[in-house]
């Protein structure tokens, strides 16, 4: 129970300090929120949102799962997407992954680990998009770290495969998708240009007509 006492304690401490900067500050925050941007990103603990890219709260609408997947079943991932490209009308939506993912290097190996191997399953079909490419590197780690943006790619163009991002681009509503990585060992992010904000990008079989 240390921990957990801890962490209590820890929120404690947290309100002081903002209050001292701020005594409004919670006040103005329970006010409501209008972020600009989405982040959907790995669930990993080493790549907190805000915080690498110094945002304070009410600025980003996270949502995380494992390998900042965008999977078209997912309800939670597009109940989350619709009400920010809908309700809160956010500008940007990243997808940021991270060199080092567990997913991603799980997804590269053939042992089977429970549950989480469905999952898995829609990282491997990325490698079997690219497997050309993937297999034609020789360093594991070089490997590893290309199919770490290569998977960000491909989650940011299902984004734009959604109706709900389409629709959106249809009603002429602002809305631009990109990919990051996340450098576990640097602190730093590389934009992997991808930058999509229209279907222009996508296959013709993908484009909706509403």
């Amino acid at each position: 129970m240390k921990l957990y006492d801890t962490l209590i304690e820890n929120n404690k401490k947290w309100v002081e300090e903002k209050l001292e900067l701020d005594p409004n500050y919670f006040t103005n925050l329970a006010k409501g929120q209008s972020p600009p941007v989405l982040w959907i990103g790995c669930a990993d603990s080493r790549v907190p949102a805000n915080e690498i890219i110094g945002a304070q709260p009410g600025e980003v609408f996270v949502q995380r799962n494992i390998a900042n997947m965008v999977v078209h079943t997912d309800m939670n991932m597009l109940s989350v997407l619709d009400y920010a490209v809908n309700a809160l009308k956010v500008k940007h939506v990243i997808v940021c992954g991270h060199y080092g993912c567990g997913g991603v290097k799980a997804a590269m190996q053939n042992e089977s680990i429970g549950l989480i191997d469905n999952w898995l399953r829609h990282i491997k079909d990325v490698y079997r998009l690219h497997k050309d490419e993937l297999d034609g590197v020789a360093d594991e780690k070089e490997r590893f770290n290309r199919f770490v943006e290569l998977n960000v790619k491909e989650q940011v163009f299902d984004l734009a495969k959604t109706s709900i991002v389409q629709n959106a681009w249809h009603n002429k509503q602002e809305l631009y998708l990109h990919g990051w990585v996340y450098g576990l060992e640097s602190g730093l992010i590389k934009d992997l240009d991808v930058n999509v904000s229209n279907d222009s990008e996508l296959d013709k079989v993908y484009q909706l007509n509403f």
